[in-house]
């Protein structure tokens, strides 16, 4: 008996139990309600409407709290982030339109849609043939399209474009079929645009050639997250035993059922998309040879599979194409505002970076007081808090800096040393006055202390002391010689016109 039977019987002695429980409550509820009914007719009329008016009183405000409990994490989460059920075209309309406003370049969202809006127009149904590399996508296009002929290759992904072919079933529906690019090619560079068209589709045909990695695990999670249908096609099965083919199918269904419970609206097929396979005969003399036999294909379990989708509720799989698209869409802004976000925080930890350096040569005194106890510090933190729309609390930004604090002064020796070869990087730049060598350590500092911040606050949103101290820690180790150069040029460059200043007066 495996897990899931075991589970569902277990779920089955727990059901009729809670039945027992729910009747007998309901019996002894009946019996409390015709004793208060006795004693309530019987008494006075004002007594039984303050009686009444106490009960429908508790009733509501439990009514009220139940609700608020069961739906706070919903309502939590709408304000982070809209459902995909909760987007609307006229909704991603808006949002493009306020992005454009904002000087964003929408012109890849509005392609999304404008993609979706032709693809309605066209009526036809299209899947994304999707999967990893060298699972035999290709060669299963082969055996659906005979006519078409596909360059195949056994050493990897021969696929480097999207491609779409229209079959007809033996229905008559006509169905657009999209090959793509394998995931996991050489550098991934393809995974995001055959993520993307898997989006696009109506439904998607999952190729495997084996049980699920975890990360096509989590790809299935996320296409049936937004209720993208799927079909799991376990291709070669020609290569393997009958009893191995069961038990990965089954194994298949119960990941299935992991990822997206029991309504996950995905199916799993077995198919051998033919081709043909090397194998040795033995000739009359004795002698041996290496010859090819061609494989027939077996995919009538998929063709049936891709037949079901299409003969389902047409409506219903529009929606779910419009809503996955919808998603794409309003992805498309998201990185947007992210990538406009990022450049800002970057222009606000330049200017501080600037300013600690500017402050530092100014003072002309070694030390990190600055990093603490100066206005700049504060208010690096208070700018990048703003720009992320992030409340921060004034005692979590003075314990960061005391942890920034401690940590710069442990490692102010290797600090001075880093900016000291920074310096030497640029000619005179060694020999040029010592307030440079404090200005380009300061700078380092709040390079690595504003990096860590706005890293903080965007992956957590919100400004967790202990965690951006430690980011700041790692940002000062892997990141200290690059920043170091950059930053001295910009102090000899201030320094030297400072002694420009100094001589012309």
């Amino acid at each position: 008996m495996n897990r899931t039977t075991t589970f569902r019987i277990f779920i089955g002695i727990a059901f009729v139990i809670l039945m027992m429980i729910v009747i007998m409550f309901g019996l002894k509820l009946t019996d409390v309600a015709f004793n208060v009914w006795e004693h309530m007719r019987d008494a006075p009329a004002w007594l039984s409407f303050i009686w009444f008016a106490f009960f429908a009183m508790v009733s509501g405000i439990g009514g009220f709290i139940l609700f608020k409990l069961l739906f706070k994490n919903k309502n939590k989460s709408k304000k982070e982030g809209l459902y995909a059920d909760d987007l609307t075209e006229e909704m991603i309309a808006k949002r493009i339109e306020e992005a454009e406003e904002s000087g964003l370049d929408t012109r890849d969202a509005r392609r999304e849609m404008e993609k979706l809006r032709n693809r309605r127009a066209a009526g036809k149904i299209y899947a994304a043939l999707f999967g990893n590399i060298s699972t035999g996508k290709s060669t299963l296009i082969n055996a659906l399209l005979p006519d078409v002929q596909i360059q195949t290759d056994v050493v990897g992904g021969t696929t480097d474009e999207i491609t779409t072919y229209e079959w007809k079933s033996s229905a008559g529906d006509i169905l657009i079929l999209t090959d793509m690019p394998g995931l996991q090619e050489v550098g991934g560079h393809y995974d995001l645009l055959s993520r993307d068209e898997a989006l696009r589709a109506h439904f998607v045909i999952y190729l495997i050639d084996g049980d699920l990695t975890r990360t096509q695990a989590s790809e299935l999670k996320a296409l049936m997250d937004i209720g993208k249908p799927v079909v799991v096609v376990l291709n070669k099965i020609d290569l393997l035993g009958e009893a191995e083919v069961t038990l990965l199918i089954e194994r298949l269904k119960e990941h299935i059922i992991k990822l997206g419970g029991e309504k996950a609206n995905a199916q799993v097929v077995a198919v051998s998309a033919g081709g043909e396979r090397e194998i040795l005969r033995i000739m009359p003399d004795g002698k041996e040879e290496m010859v090819m036999r061609p494989i027939p294909p077996k995919i009538d379990a998929l063709v049936d599979a891709i037949q079901d989708i299409i003969d389902g509720d047409q409506k219903a799989l529009d929606q779910l194409r419009d809503t996955a698209v919808f998603v794409l869409a309003h992805r498309r802004v998201d990185e947007l505002l992210v990538k406009k976000r990022q450049e800002k925080a970057e222009q606000l930890i330049s200017s501080y970076s600037k300013k600690a350096m500017l402050g530092a040569m100014a003072a002309m005194a070694p030390g990190t007081d600055l990093i603490i106890q100066g206005y700049l510090g504060t208010q690096l933190v208070k700018e990048l808090s703003k720009l992320y729309d992030v409340s921060v609390r004034k005692v979590d930004i003075d314990l960061l800096l005391e942890l920034v604090q401690k940590q710069a002064r442990k490692g102010l020796t290797i600090t001075l040393a880093i900016a000291g070869n920074g310096l030497k990087s640029f000619p005179g730049g060694g020999t040029i006055a010592g307030g440079a060598l404090h200005a380009v350590a300061y700078g380092m500092l709040f390079d690595s202390l504003g990096h860590a911040i706005a890293k903080a606050l965007e992956t957590r949103g919100k400004l967790h002391p202990i965690q951006t101290a430690t980011l700041f820690r790692e940002n000062m180790r892997d990141n200290m010689g690059a920043t170091a150069k950059k930053l001295a040029k910009m102090a000899v460059s201030e320094l030297r016109k400072a002694e420009k200043n100094d001589q012309s007066k």
